[in-house]
Order: C-alpha cells, then structure tokens, then sequence
C-alpha cells in the first residue's frame, strides 16, 4: 500500500510562506500525475495544483497562480509547494494526491495550513 506523507504546515501570518513536502512510500515515477488539495472548515475538499510526473508540468486553482509553485522530485520521491504571500482564505488541511494510471487514487492524511495576525 502505497503511503504519501505530508509535512511543512503550521502558522504563519498574512503575507507569509510555507512550504510542504510530500513524501512518497515508492518511486514517483509510478504515478501518472501527483497534487494538493486543500479543506477548509465547513467547505468541501478543493484542488489546488497538479504537477504530471513525466513532464514535471503544474497546473494551478486560480486563486494560487503566481503565488504557489508545485514541483517534484524524482530522486527523493517528493512533491512540494511551496506557497508565498499566504492570505487567511488559504487556511485549511492540505492533502497530497496520487494517481496512478487506471484512475487509482491515494491521498495522504493532510497537514493543517493557518494563515492569521
């Protein structure tokens, strides 16, 4: 069973930036495209950014274009994004996604994001 672990989360003030790590249980290589999520409070789970492992490309929820960037790494078997000029509309659990070919999904158990004064 394939396991993806979330770290990097935590507090940070308006303006701010964290960045979080996803670390893969296998090679990444074995996943057709990886990403975030986010969940806010009383919101539904929302996508945040993709990035397709062949390519290394990402794609971004617009509300994040020019302030998250979402990468991998291939020989630590880790995504990251790192995530600038942080507003409070970005607090939330963010959780990071694994799709393998045949739509099959893993997710990660999430890290809580909180962006405050």
């Amino acid at each position: 069973q394939v396991q993806l672990v979330e770290s990097g989360g935590g507090w940070v003030q308006p303006g701010g930036s964290l960045r979080l790590s996803c670390l893969a249980s296998e090679d990444i290589r074995g996943f057709v495209a990886m990403g975030w999520y986010r969940q806010a409070p009383g919101k539904q789970r929302e996508w945040v950014a993709t990035v397709h492992i062949g390519m290394g490309t990402a794609e971004y929820e617009d509300s994040v274009k020019g302030r998250f960037t979402a990468s991998r790494d291939i020989a630590s078997n880790t995504l990251t994004l790192q995530m600038n000029s942080l507003e409070p509309e970005d607090t939330a659990v963010y959780y990071c996604h694994g799709r393998k070919r045949l739509a099959v999904n893993h997710w990660g158990q999430g890290t809580q994001v909180t962006v405050s004064a």
